[in-house]
This record gives C-alpha cells, sequence and structure tokens, in this order.
C-alpha cells in the first residue's frame, strides 16, 4: 500500500502530481502545467498543455503570447488527469480568474491556493473556503505586523487628497495585472464617476478585464490628453512608472502607490510616495491564520513568502505544517 499522499511532491520548481505526471505553477517549461493564475511568477509559457480558467488563459495569451495547449477549465468543473487523479477549480478572490486547485486522488484531497485573498473584490469571486486533508497555502503577508485596513479608507484617502488639490492630479502606481484593475473598479464603487487616466501599458489589461464584464467606467489614455486635461483627476501608471520622466507631463502629480507593502514606511520612501495606500490581492496575517483554522486540513504546506512565522504559528496552535522551497516566487508589487 502506498504511503498517504505519495502521489503529490514539491520539487524547486513547482507541485508535481506524478500519478498524472504534471505539474502546479511550474517555474519551467513542463509538458502539462495546472496553472492557478496569470502573474508571472506562477504562469509562464512554453507548456506543451496549460489548463487554466478561461480568464487566466486570455492574460496568459495577452502577456506571454501563449495560446498553444490551451485547456480551459470553469470554475466548479472537474476534470479527471491521467492516473486517477482529478482537478477541481475554485475560486481564489486574487485577480481575474486565480483558482485554487482541489486535487484529489486515492481518496485524499489536497488544495493549492496559488495567491488568495479573502477581501471584497468587485474584478473577481470571493475565495472559497474548501475542506482537504492537505491545504498549500502562500505566506506572502505571512508576519503578524501585516493588517490590511479596510479598502474602503484607502479609497477615502485618496479621494480626500484629490479633492484638496484640484490643481494638481494623483499618480497611483500599481501592479498591472489585478491591483489597477481593482483600484479602478474600488474608486467607482466609491462613487468616483470621472475619467480616470492610464498610462499606456495598462491600456490593453483594463480592456480586457472589460471584456470579460468588469465594469471600469471611463478610461482615457495619458498620451492623447494635454496637462491640463488631468488637473484634478486620477492617474494610474506601472509602480515602474511612479518616478520616471513619463511623470514629468502630469500638471505636478501627488504620488500614491497603492501596495500591501505600503504598511512598511521604509518601502514607501524608498519609492518617493508621498500617498502610501494599502490595498492587497493576498490575505493577511489574520487571514492567513483563520483560513487554515477554516479549512481544517491534516497537514499545512506553506511557501511562497515568510514561511518561518506561519510555520511557527503552526506548531504553537497544534497543526502539523512543513514549509516547501519553490523557487522563481516574487513578491511582485503587490
Amino acid at each position: 500500500m502506498a504511503a498517504p499522499f505519495s502521489w503529490i511532491r514539491p520539487e524547486p520548481h513547482g507541485i508535481h502530481i506524478l500519478p498524472a505526471d504534471c505539474w502546479v505553477d511550474p517555474s519551467r517549461a513542463v509538458d502539462k502545467a495546472l496553472v492557478t493564475h496569470g502573474h508571472a511568477d506562477h504562469a509562464r509559457g512554453g507548456h506543451g498543455q496549460t489548463v487554466a480558467t478561461p480568464e487566466t488563459l486570455a492574460i496568459m495569451k495577452l502577456r506571454y503570447a501563449t495560446s498553444d495547449g490551451a485547456t480551459p477549465v470553469q470554475y466548479g468543473e472537474t476534470i479527471r488527469l491521467p492516473g486517477g487523479v482529478e482537478a477541481t477549480y475554485i475560486p481564489a478572490g486574487h485577480v481575474l480568474g486565480s483558482a485554487q486547485i482541489l486535487l484529489e486522488h486515492a481518496g485524499e484531497r489536497v488544495i493549492v491556493t496559488g495567491d488568495y485573498k479573502r477581501r471584497h473584490d468587485p474584478t473577481c469571486p470571493p475565495f472559497q473556503v474548501t475542506p482537504c486533508d492537505i491545504f498549500i497555502t502562500e505566506a506572502t503577508f505571512g508576519l503578524p505586523v501585516f493588517c490590511h485596513p479596510p479598502i474602503e479608507e484607502e479609497m477615502a484617502k485618496l479621494l480626500d487628497r484629490l479633492a484638496a488639490h484640484p490643481e494638481r492630479c494623483v499618480l497611483v502606481g500599481a501592479y498591472a495585472l489585478g491591483k489597477a484593475q481593482r483600484v479602478i473598479a474600488e474608486l467607482r464603487r466609491a462613487g468616483h464617476d470621472a475619467p480616470i487616466y492610464l498610462h499606456g501599458a495598462m491600456e490593453k489589461m483594463c480592456r480586457l478585464y472589460e471584456e470579460h464584464g468588469v465594469d471600469l467606467g471611463e478610461l482615457r489614455l495619458v498620451a492623447d490628453h494635454s496637462k491640463e486635461d488631468m488637473r484634478g483627476h486620477i492617474v494610474v501608471c506601472p509602480p515602474s512608472a511612479l518616478n520616471d520622466r513619463w511623470s514629468r507631463r502630469l500638471p505636478d502629480p501627488i504620488t500614491a502607490m497603492a501596495s500591501g507593502w505600503m504598511r512598511i514606511r521604509q518601502r514607501a520612501r524608498q519609492r518617493n510616495v508621498e500617498l502610501p495606500l494599502v490595498i492587497s490581492d493576498h490575505a493577511d496575517w489574520g487571514e492567513l491564520t483563520r483560513t487554515i483554522e477554516e479549512v481544517g486540513a491534516q497537514e499545512n504546506w506553506i511557501t511562497h513568502g515568510r514561511e518561518d512565522a506561519l510555520l511557527r504559528w503552526c506548531q504553537l496552535h497544534q497543526r502539523r505544517a512543513r514549509a516547501l522551497a519553490l523557487v522563481g516566487y516574487e513578491d511582485e508589487d503587490d
């Protein structure tokens, strides 16, 4: 009789499902990959077959020009893999198309979360708690210092600053996939219906979100408008453009950045950010620990971030856990 969970193995380049000879979020090209979402530290081109939600496949086609071997899986749909393994894609609440992957084999259940958050997000379905035997969780913000504030408070800070300086604009640095669209959608939810201006690098991804039913309101390209047009408005750009020469075309911008890392003042200072907005697309410490409790797995495998603190929390709460040493994962500009 095979040892428990001997069919799934964490290896440096991803989670290997041995009976099916396929991988979850591999960091190198493989014959068959199950992909949780479209960020570059989880998705890449070159796989023989890529299994993901239709939204993630569309994102990968846009970002990495990959379409060969694309196999779409809807949320809640179960597919059968070789070797008697079944895979079900479940919302992760991270970005458009993001999914947890439930793997079932020989009566055992394993969930690979990819990245996830527990907060409301108008751009994607919410995270679904799913019981399993092994829970493979990210730990990007796996330190007690990380407690994300309500996004409504951060939107109010942004809009208040804009109202106080109608002769200027607020330039918001936001990661191009997920964060930018969430910020725009949350501004609309807060009642901000004025045009929002975009750096050219943001346009295609915003249009893709709109094609998948996410209403972002009126968006305008900075390149098509004058400095005067943008006074009293919000401009969204990649974080790399915040202090770039490109920003000189804007009317005395107030620099803001939307990221969970803005909780750390030194990071804000390093980027010359005047208005730090603590907005994350990952679970914070309280949400990570609550999710582990709610899932109730026999064992927790921790990866992608601050594994040591979460591992210690599990030990103190009599929960079996181990840290994985996967390569290729990065902080991104959450």
